[in-house]
């Protein structure tokens, strides 16, 4: 049975079955449509079962107005579940005893269950015919500032997900953990209802008798076996076993008690810039501005100065930054703090003269700067000294690093300029010390916060500063969870909702970045020259490239070429440190067999097993899948032909290491990669050994490339340049290009000067020749004449849609159907610059069993055309996809 709903203007499209409340309305178009008569469908709605709906006697719209006290009495929320639309949020009437403001995360009805939500505006009229009330807030304070929720729900739009997943990534840590479903044995149960029960139920119910009480769900089918879901099912609709689920409590922020006045030694001081006499005139003049005035008030008793993370504390963020900016205090380091900034180039002061005077004028335009900065040309200090200047306005500042294992060096380099300021949030923290790290944040204690692409969405106020390092990795693109966001994309949007300033540091920036930087849209702040540590001007490694086809024809099997082996033996001689780069994990990329051919594959992936090695070198080895991560004995005899003639090819990190200590033998040679190193500490360990000399040669993948700072390092050698070089993805000579520049500027950051060998067997590649030369000009020339003739970004914009299924056929009759009707939606609207590309294989066809096909849509403005059509939520969106065939 289905109730059509016309579609008229001014009034709702359809109500999800699964909630108590309709979605907010969305304005329609008038009631003769002018939409192509394939596209205009009657939508219907079917009531689900037990869904409560509150509505009035005569069934007329409730129009409660606002209360007495002039508040809202409405609310408009986003809740944790899957919704009709993305977008969707609902609207819940405030029971008078709750005090409701947006950003809070509270507690709603949703059909049968109750669920979290937040709060992302207030209304005094109800906008639906039917609500239910809130049942309860989760904090009494808000957890998120109005700029935080206009981030999320701006989040959420554009990259097409669901309003809660994106407001979540804002939340404190541990409210998302999952909800817990618990099952226990009635009490009452009538005899003889277990009779007609399966055997499975029967001895489920016999398990929940013999040990009263509650029961995860979870826990039941690890203890007893998978088959527990069954059975609990058959208890549940026999009514002998009750089911719920509980989520888990959110911490509140711990009570803000008044600090102290005494300011900690090393901590910077908040100074009066007046007179006594002038600061209790000035806190007359605005009466109701009360902690303006005690603030004021204050300073006035304490003419040395106040402890300022504690007056931030105290008198909150914003009131402290408006008196700095009034110039009646300033935030002034203390005495006992650590040394004084390095006096910068006059390169580096013309970039932070731009940055600052951002800072201090709100209408400065642009508020975005690329900091194109060779490698080792003192990026990290112009950083430094912007945030220094961010925090004297009463500020804070972000800065963001692409990797995790970046952020013990560079915490490092922060605490020496800002002691106690600084803040560490990433995912590699206990879940512990990850909530108590927030709650700082939270209350005003950290200053400066550090961490990965998540580290963007700390509780702080007033940001004044963000800056991403590396700017161009890929890393900041999540592409793994919902939403798929990029963080450069996303610090934009922010700094544009909180007046802050954004900087980009790079070496190699993003192609788009650097294009929006050529139209003016992007300010762009140059370093060319590299400095040593003191500030003296220093020359760039020198660079060759090494044939590895001569090589071969030479004679020469060895992964090392004779250059790369002699300048290494040189560096050993020397005591000095190397670094040896190759983008690719284990011991062997393949393993065949020399008699029939067969390759060792994953058997759920369409992929090669790789080989690696046992971790302390004993025992025997394990062929990996990198996709899906099985594993599984190496094979003594081939498991097609039972040959024992195996063969292992290719080269990977744990090999080149065994190679590089063959050539060296008394050398001490450390690997990083995420096999060694799968924790925040074990990166942190490994960083720390080779950085105070215990190791002479570092070998490692991509992690490698990225911030290391060493003044000791003078060569860096490139096992294989052409990891990834000819991948399916239009970005990957930019890649590569990035890769093999930055990992270059690894070497030669001392007195003496640095060299990087580079083994390729395609040297006559655009990148790589422009890698040697370290000439990001070139290679940008010649990289935009080929997206120009493609019409790849920045001079078109890209959505991937990518689906998966068990079953090959479904997936690619799926996809054969969703791209039809794309390119049919195309041409009934005119879109003659949308182009749908595929659908074709995903790379890999196969992951984790399933078969994945994709369709890429190319155009100025994708979204026009996906806005046309319904896309099944069985497919994955990525807008402005990290990796696109």
């Amino acid at each position: 049975m289905c109730r059509v709903i016309p579609a008229k203007a001014g009034t709702y499209r359809r109500p999800p079955a699964q909630a108590g409340t309709y979605p907010n309305p969305r304005p329609l178009p008038p009631a003769r449509d002018s939409r192509p008569s394939r596209l205009r469908k009657a939508r219907c709605y079917t009531p689900r079962r037990g869904a409560i709906l509150s509505k009035t006697d005569d069934g007329a719209a409730e129009s409660r107005a606002a209360g007495a006290d002039g508040a809202p009495r409405y609310a408009d929320v986003v809740v944790d579940a899957p919704t009709g639309k993305p977008g969707d949020s609902f609207t819940y009437a405030v029971p008078p005893h709750l005090s409701v403001r947006p950003g809070h995360l509270v507690r709603v009805p949703f059909g049968r269950r109750t669920l979290r939500g937040v709060v992302t505006g207030l209304r005094d009229v109800p906008n639906v015919r039917y609500t239910r009330e809130i049942a309860s807030l989760e904090d009494d304070e808000p957890f998120l500032s109005p700029e935080r929720v206009a981030l999320g729900i701006w989040i959420a739009d554009y990259y097409r997900a669901p309003p809660f997943e994106a407001l979540a990534l804002m939340l404190p840590p541990g409210v998302r953990g999952g909800r817990r479903r618990y099952l226990q044995a009635v009490d009452d149960a009538p005899p003889g209802a277990e009779e007609r029960l399966p055997k499975g139920a029967r001895r489920l119910l016999a398990h929940l008798a013999a040990n009263p009480g509650r029961h995860r769900a979870a826990a039941l089918a690890a203890t007893l076996g998978p088959w527990t879901a069954n059975a609990a099912r058959a208890l549940i609709e026999a009514k002998l076993v009750r089911e719920w689920t509980e989520e888990p409590e959110v911490k509140p922020p711990p009570s803000r008690k008044r600090p102290s006045r005494k300011a900690a030694a090393g901590k910077p001081l908040l100074v009066p810039a007046a007179s006594a006499s002038d600061l209790r005139a000035r806190a007359k003049e605005r009466p109701r501005a009360s902690r303006r005035a005690d603030l004021l008030r204050e300073l006035a008793r304490f003419p040395d100065g106040l402890d300022a993370a504690d007056a931030r504390k105290r008198f909150s963020w914003p009131v402290v930054a408006r008196v700095v900016q009034e110039g009646l205090a300033a935030v002034a380091p203390n005495p006992a703090a650590n040394p004084s900034p390095l006096l910068p180039t006059p390169d580096q002061q013309a970039a932070l003269a731009a940055i600052e005077r951002a800072m201090d004028d709100p209408s400065v335009e642009p508020r975005v700067y690329l900091l194109h900065g060779a490698t080792g040309s003192g990026k990290t200090e112009v950083y430094l000294q912007a945030i220094a200047h961010c925090l004297a306005q009463g500020k804070r500042a972000i800065a963001l690093v692409p990797e995790v294992a970046l952020t013990p060096q560079t915490t490092q380099r922060f605490e020496e300029r800002f002691p106690g300021q600084v803040g560490l949030l990433h995912s590699g923290l206990s879940p512990g010390r990850q909530r108590d790290e927030w709650r700082r944040v939270l209350r005003g204690e950290r200053g400066v916060v550090i961490g990965p692409r998540s580290a963007l969405f700390a509780p702080m106020d007033n940001p004044g500063l963000i800056a991403l390092d590396e700017e161009h990795e890929w890393t900041y693109k999540q592409d793994d969870a919902q939403p798929r966001y990029h963080a450069r994309d996303a610090a934009e949007r922010l700094a544009a909702l909180t007046g802050a300033v954004v900087v980009l540091g790079s070496a190699t920036p993003d192609i788009v970045t650097a294009w929006r930087a050529e139209r003016g849209a992007v300010g762009k702040l140059a370093l060319p020259s590299r400095i040593e540590r003191s500030g003296a001007p220093a020359s760039l490694a020198s660079v060759d490239v090494v044939d590895m086809r001569e090589e071969l024809r030479d004679g020469n099997r060895s992964v090392f070429s004779r250059l790369l082996r002699e300048r290494l033996e040189e560096t050993m001689r020397a005591g000095r440190q190397a670094i040896l780069f190759l983008n690719r994990r284990g011991a062997a990329s393949a393993v065949v067999c020399r008699n029939c051919g067969h390759a060792m594959r994953c058997a759920r992936c369409s992929t090669a097993l790789a080989y690696h090695e046992p971790q302390d070198g004993r025992g025997a080895g394990r062929l990996r899948c990198h996709h899906c991560g099985g594993a599984r004995g190496a094979p003594a005899r081939c498991p097609k032909c039972r040959s024992p003639r195996i063969r292992y090819l290719g080269l990977g990190a744990q090999r080149l290491m065994d190679e590089a200590l063959r050539v060296a033998p008394g050398a001490r040679a450390l690997r990083w990669d995420s096999d060694a190193a799968s924790d925040a500490r074990a990166h942190e360990r490994i960083l720390r050994a080779f950085a105070s000399g215990k190791a002479d040669i570092l070998v490692g993948t991509q992690m490698v490339a990225k911030g290391l700072d060493i003044p000791s390092v003078d060569l860096v050698g490139v096992a294989l340049a052409d990891v990834g070089l000819r991948a399916p993805d239009f970005r990957a000579p930019e890649r590569a290009f990035q890769l093999l520049t930055q990992v270059a500027g690894r070497a030669g950051r001392g007195s003496r000067p640095g060299h990087a060998v580079i083994q390729t067997y395609a040297p006559e590649h655009y990148a790589v020749r422009a890698a040697a030369a370290q000439d990001y000009e070139a290679f940008y020339a010649e990289e935009m004449e080929r997206r120009r003739e493609l019409r790849n970004p920045p001079f078109s914009k890209l959505v991937r849609l990518l689906v998966a299924h068990t079953d090959d056929r479904t997936a690619a009759r799926e996809a054969d159907r969703l791209a039809g009707l794309l390119r049919q939606t195309a041409r009934e609207w005119g879109m003659s610059e949308a182009e749908v590309i595929g659908p074709a294989p995903a790379y890999p066809p196969r992951v984790r069993n399933a078969w994945r096909r994709q369709i890429v849509v190319r155009a100025p403005e994708p979204r026009v055309l996906l806005d046309k059509v319904a896309v099944p939520p069985a497919w994955r969106v990525d807008v402005d996809p990290g990796r696109a065939a």
